[in-house]
């Protein structure tokens, strides 16, 4: 089971790089969104701190929401999906294999570009650790929760907008622990507290989403 999921992967990974577009677009509005801050806000360097947690976890929260409609959608539309169904793994592990994919085209550039992008911010050394920490560890729960929204959505006329409407409650959380572990972190708290409940959300959010995920996909798939 674990070498199909690895397969899945790997397949999932050089369609992505086929795809080189979809995953520019991504980067390019994260880049675009939080340059854009500095801008209209100002070039007061303490408002920009102040400012610089939420404003970096929102824009990479809204960035990989981009990317989940074509989590299951392309699968979907040439069949491969229900393939995927019939195959003797279970279907979770197949949802996990997805994810997986996801988070390393989506999640992964993000957590590594936003410590560039943090020193708009004037954001210290020990800041831009505890961004690039919380969102390696937070970014995976977004894609984690997100496939569940994009398997209730799949097939639905509109479903950009109701997957957005559907997931973004459930990101609330995720948001609250990442951008406060670095807001900790530039007050000079700590934010270890911050992070093991980031960690926490993470687990369950890559570990238990997978198997609601199947559940809707084998009711899109009827």
């Amino acid at each position: 089971m674990l070498n199909a999921v690895f397969s899945l992967i790997a397949r999932d990974l050089r369609l992505g790089m086929r795809r080189q577009a979809d995953i520019a677009s991504v980067l390019f509005f994260f880049i675009i969104v939080v340059s854009l801050f500095p801008l209209g806000i100002g070039p007061e360097p303490d408002q920009l701190r102040r400012l610089a947690p939420g404003i970096l976890w929102v824009a990479a929260l809204l960035a990989t929401m981009l990317s989940l409609p074509r989590l299951f959608a392309d699968d979907h539309r040439d069949g491969t999906l229900e393939q995927l169904a019939l195959s003797p793994q279970p279907l979770g592990l197949i949802v996990l294999g997805k994810v997986a994919a996801h988070w390393l085209v989506s999640g992964l550039p993000l957590t590594l570009l936003a410590p560039v992008l943090g020193l708009q911010f004037d954001l210290s050394s020990e800041a831009l650790q505890a961004l690039t920490l919380s969102l390696l560890i937070g970014t995976p729960a977004l894609s984690g929760i997100g496939a569940i929204g994009a398997a209730l959505t799949l097939g639905v006329r509109g479903g950009g907008v109701l997957l957005s409407l559907l997931i973004l409650p459930l990101y609330i959380p995720v948001l609250i622990f990442g951008a406060g572990a670095v807001e900790a972190t530039v007050t000079g708290v700590g934010a270890q507290a911050h992070l093991s409940l980031l960690g926490a959300l993470t687990l369950a959010g890559v570990f238990f989403a997978p198997w609601p995920t199947a559940a809707a996909l084998r009711i899109a798939l009827e």
